[in-house]
This record gives structure tokens, C-alpha cells and sequence, in this order.
């Protein structure tokens, strides 16, 4: 969200700290001390520039509520210190601070406790995370005290998201994990802080904080433009209240014949919801607890809103079956995105298809790194993913390489494990989507009806531009980068051969081609320089890395002589070492959204001083 800020220089002394400011923070603007009062209510933060004394004492007539009042933050004329003073987190005063010291490279300075201590600030989740808040909102001090005072605290979480990867990821000594609301023993603990889209209710005595994360899909049918559309909307909340189950939903799904109802505006425009829409054929496909003949019969779907809850989640599992309003019908699913694994092996199987980077485990993402934490089956590419990278399984985790695997062989292995509810990392190579033969499992997955989901890794050609050195595009030079192969067993398309591609003389990375290079080489000295700088990477941040450089002429030998095999990129074009060239981008001449050009600079110094 974009935040208007005051900034208010309260004597000459602090004009320079001023205009510092107002060049890097968007949406920034000057205003006088005298003119506190009147924006008050209209800005969501002010900086003064000046003694504290007089910050204070400007801000105290105004100051009601911290779930109100606005954030701000104190500068000394120097710019030495920047301090939050008022309403630090839910205002973001504390966030602004670490911003305006960054930028005047100043010195923080935070005094809320839980900020000192390195412990959430609750009073914040809500807001950054998305989540309402299911609890009494009046009981949220006592909770924050119980909290930063370190009281025993008991942690339930339900259903998972960014939010609650964070809150385990910094999980405090004197918080416990539990697993089910009959944990929460009030003899044990005082605060449970709960994260679930279920009604739950903490035994008496002790404080309880609910938060609800925004995970559920609903699907729905509607009868024909009903009269009462305006009533449904709460009425599918109530029915699923009487299942137990929180407002949670992030989208709503249906049968696309639905798209011009009044109900379906009013879920976009006047609660902002996504809506998606499924063709009959899609929603047939779906197998559901609850099918219906008269459904079928009518729109061709035995299923509606079971269904499209279902396909809406990526297939997630199915919470709140059908239920029934005067003119609607409404079913809940929920996709564990960020865990799609389930923790007691029942329910659905779920397959994320991970990049492994180009070989150094460090270079696998921090997401990718979480799923294979956490999968029941690892299936990678053993050929080209070194084993290394699957130490992090968990015990009991089933680890087998694919290399001496055919494609039948691979996709059944992983339905086994589907059907019995695990969680399957199937590890390719780099980014999984270049070069990464993962077309053909997806259509085993489309086809058998499974989940599953991609999660992006460093390509090598990524890692070959590191271990260059180099950048791979040039100002005015090369301003494209290809990715190919050589034509070997699988034939290249007629219009995609090496030298219509070099015609160009970008940046080639050529993936899979060591063991055809001489074919590759003639073909690209048709188009390229022969001293064309070349690079022949083996085995990218692994740790038996080679890198030889060369140029075009001596590429083929460099290859032979060095018995580089498979798992080698071919780099060609003259960005490799190179160091000519400028780019714009951090030219002094050169205006752009974050910087104004020098000159522009020097003409709108005098007015900001004017405004001073």
C-alpha cells in the first residue's frame, strides 16, 4: 500500500535532511508545522526534521487512539538519528524509521519492546499478512504483554501461508508448536495464539489471539438472476459457520454460464473478490462427494460448486461439502499452497515440481529448499542433479534418482505415492522449464488428475554468467540472450537451426550439445567472428567446476581436449569479459522514477528550498 507522508522541517538547519528525503520517498510532500492540525487525519505519516521537544509538543494535541493516529518519526537537523515516536507498528512507525535511516544512513532508533527482544509484534500480523482477526480485538494489549514478557504461549496452526512460514521460521523460545486446540492446557500456558480457519475457542483462562488466513476457495451455483442475490453472500457465510468454519475465502469460483449475475458483480465490486469461471467440461471432469442428475441435466455438469471449489484451489481438499441456500449452493476447498504435504498421510497427494539450481545446494531456492524438507518421495534427476542436494530430506523420506528410470517407470512410481496422500518433489536440473522434459509428466499429472505445482530454479546459463563474470547484455551492442541446443537426437525446428540463430550474434547459451560441438561450431561460424569470445563451463557450481575460455575457431578442441562432457554450457559472444559500455540507468543525465538528472536536479533545488 502506498503511504502518504508529511515532511516537516522545523528550522533552516534541517532544509538539506529535508530534501534528501523528499527524493527517495514515493509519495512524499512538505508541509508547514503549523499545518500538523489539518492533516492530521489525511496523511499516514509525518517526519519532523528537528528537536524531539518539538515534535512532541507539536503532535500531543492531536494524538488519540495507536489504532488510529498516524505514524511519526523525528530526525535531528543532522541527520544522525532518526527515531520512531508514535505509533511504531500498527502506524508503521517502526518500518519507516529503519527506511529513513537507510536512506540518511542514520542510526534507528526503536524502542518497543517486542522490536529490542527480536519477538513478533502482533499487533502487526493482521495487517501484514491478511488476516482478520476472529479474537476479542479489546484483549489484544493483555496479549502483547503476555507476549513480550515471555509468558509460556501456545502456537495452532491450521492452514498455512507466508504468514505462518514466517511465524515457525522465527519462532521464540517460549512459544510451543501444538497440533490440535486439546493442547492448549491452561496450566501450561497463558496466550495461545491461533491461526486456523475454524472456529476455535481457548479454554477459560487463558488470552487468545485468532487470526484467520485468507486460504479457502469457494465454489458456488446460483439459480437463474435471483432476487435476493444480495442476501447470499452472507448466507453462504453463516452456512459454513454452522460447519465450523471462519469467512476465509481469497476467491470464488463457478460455471463460466454465470458470469453476468448480479451476485458475481457485486463479489468483485463491492467485496473485491477474484472470480473464476470453469466450462462444464472442466467442472465434469472433478470427482465430488455430492454429484447431482439435476445438475447435469440442467448445465451439464453433475457438479458445480463442488467441483469448482476443487479445481479453483488446485486441487485442494474439499472442507465444507455442498450446502444448500434458497437459490444457491456453496462448497469450501483449501490448498495448503506453501505445504501442500499433509501431516498424518491422509487425504489428497500433492507433486511440486522443483528447480534445483545448476548444482551447488545453496543455489536451490529457499522455497525449493522447504519442499524437499518436507516431501514423503524425492524423485531427482540423478544424471544432472548432484545427490548432495537431497541431504535435507526428512527421516523416513523415500530418495531415488531417475536416471535409470524411463518415463512409465517415473510416473508410476510417483502415483503410488500420490494415491497413498504424500508429498512428491519431483528435482530437475536448473529451472525445471528449460530443457527440463517436465511436458511429458505434467501430462501424466493432467491426464491421472493430480495436483501438482512448479517452483522455478537458477538456470546454468544464470550461474555460467556468475562464474564469468560478465554481463550477458551490452549497451548498444547485445541486447538479447538465447537459449538453445545443437541438434542431435531430437531434431531442432528447420527455422531454430544454430546459424539462422548466430545470424544475430547475441549472447548464445547452448545447453546438451558438448558431445555434437563440432556440428555446433561450424554452424555457428557461418554468422559469428571465428575470435568470437567463447566459454565452455563443466559442471556449474559443483565442486569440480572448469571453466575454459576461448574463442570461436578453437571451441570444438577446447572440448575434446578437455573430455567436457553432458553436463556443459556452451556460451558464445563477445559480452563475455566484457567491460565497454555504459547503461544509462545510473547515468547522472538520466531521469527516472526513483532519481531525477542532475540538471533537473539543480532547476527544482531552489523551489524545494522555497517550500522549506
Amino acid at each position: 500500500m502506498q503511504k502518504n507522508i508529511a515532511i516537516i522541517a522545523v528550522s533552516e538547519e534541517g532544509q538539506d535532511v529535508a530534501g534528501r528525503l523528499l527524493r527517495h520517498i514515493p509519495h512524499s510532500q512538505l508541509i508547514q508545522r503549523t499545518d500538523v492540525g489539518r492533516c492530521w487525519n489525511d496523511v499516514d505519516a509525518f517526519i519532523f526534521i528537528g528537536a524531539m521537544g518539538i515534535c512532541v509538543r507539536s503532535i500531543a494535541p492531536y494524538i488519540k487512539d495507536k489504532h488510529e493516529d498516524p505514524a511519526v518519526v523525528c530526525v535531528d537537523t543532522l541527520g544522525k538519528h532518526a527515531i520512531a515516536v508514535l505509533s511504531g507498528h500498527i502506524g508503521g512507525a517502526n518500518d519507516l524509521t529503519q527506511t529513513v535511516s537507510q536512506i540518511l544512513e542514520a542510526e534507528a532508533v526503536i524502542t518497543t519492546q517486542s522490536d529490542l527482544c527480536g519477538l513478533w509484534a502482533l499487533d502487526t500480523l493482521s495487517e501484514r499478512f491478511g488476516w482478520p482477526i476472529a479474537s476479542d480485538e479489546e484483549d489484544m494489549n493483555r496479549c502483547i504483554f503476555a507476549f513480550v514478557h515471555r509468558q509460556p504461549t501456545a502456537l495452532l496452526i491450521e492452514a498455512h501461508d507466508e504468514g505462518t512460514d514466517y511465524l515457525e521460521a522465527t519462532c521464540p523460545d517460549h512459544v510451543t508448536l501444538i497440533h490440535d486446540i486439546s493442547e492448549a492446557d491452561p496450566k501450561r500456558f497463558r496466550l495461545i495464539v491461533i491461526v486456523s480457519p475454524f472456529i476455535r475457542h481457548a479454554p477459560e483462562g487463558m488470552l487468545e489471539l485468532h487470526f484467520v488466513p485468507m486460504v479457502g476457495t469457494i465454489g458456488f451455483g446460483l439459480a437463474h438472476h435471483p432476487a435476493d442475490f444480495m442476501r447470499i453472500y452472507d448466507e453462504i457465510d453463516m452456512a459454513f459457520a454452522d460447519q465450523g468454519v471462519l469467512p476465509c475465502a481469497r476467491k470464488y469460483c463457478t460455471i463460466d454460464v454465470k458470469a453476468d449475475e448480479e451476485f458475481v458483480e457485486m463479489l468483485r465490486e463491492e467485496y473485491d473478490h477474484e472470480v473464476e469461471f470453469f466450462t462444464a467440461e472442466e467442472l465434469s471432469a472433478v470427482d465430488v462427494p455430492t454429484p447431482s442428475d439435476t445438475v447435469a441435466k440442467h448445465v451439464g455438469t453433475p457438479s458445480v460448486c463442488e467441483a469448482a471449489a476443487i479445481l479453483g484451489s488446485g486441487g485442494g481438499k474439499l472442507i465444507v461439502k455442498k450446502v444448500k441456500g434458497k437459490n444457491w449452493t456453496a462448497a469450501l476447498a483449501i490448498a495448503d499452497i506453501h505445504r501442500p504435504s499433509l501431516p498424518d498421510g491422509k487425504g489428497n497427494g500433492f507433486i511440486e515440481i522443483v528447480g534445483a539450481g545448476p548444482g551447488d545446494p545453496d543455489l536451490i531456492s529457499v522455497r525449493g529448499r522447504k519442499m524437499l524438507e518436507q516431501a514423503d518421495l524425492i524423485l531427482y534427476a540423478g544424471s544432472l542433479v548432484p545427490k548432495a542436494l537431497t541431504d535435507c530430506h526428512k527421516v523416513g523420506a523415500v530418495v531415488r534418482s531417475s536416471a535409470d528410470m524411463n518415463l512409465d517407470e517415473q510416473c508410476r512410481l510417483m502415483k503410488e505415492h500420490y494415491d497413498r496422500g504424500h508429498f512428491i518433489v519431483r528435482l530437475h536440473t536448473g529451472d525445471p522449464c528449460i530443457f527440463g522434459a517436465i511436458q511429458e509428466q505434467m501430462a501424466f499429472f493432467d491426464r491421472e488428475r493430480m495436483a501438482y505445482h512448479i517452483t522455478p530454479g537458477i538456470s546454468s546459463f544464470l550461474a555460467a554468467a556468475a562464474e564469468l563474470r560478465s554481463q550477458f547484455t551490452i549497451p548498444e551492442r547485445t541486447q538479447t540472450i538465447i537459449l538453445t541446443r545443437g541438434e542431435g537426437r531430437t531434431p531442432m525446428p528447420e527455422r531454430e537451426q544454430l546459424h539462422l540463430l548466430a545470424r544475430s550474434q547475441s549472447t548464445m547459451c547452448i545447453f546438451l550439445s558438448a558431445a555434437i560441438v563440432d556440428d555446433v561450431q561450424r554452424e555457428l561460424l557461418m554468422e559469428y567472428p571465428e575470435d568470437t569470445p567463447v566459454a565452455a563451463c563443466f559442471h556449474l557450481t559443483w565442486p569440480d567446476q572448469r571453466i575454459y575460455r576461448g574463442v570461436l575457431r578453437d571451441l570444438a578442441k577446447i572440448v575434446h581436449d578437455n573430455h567436457l562432457t553432458l553436463t556443459t554450457m556452451i556460451v558464445v559472444g563477445e559480452a563475455i569479459d566484457n567491460r565497454q559500455g555504459l547503461s544509462e540507468l545510473y547515468s547522472p543525465h538520466f531521469t527516472h522514477l526513483f532519481r531525477k538528472a542532475v540538471e533537473a536536479r539543480k532547476a527544482t533545488s531552489a523551489t524545494d528550498s522555497d517550500k522549506l
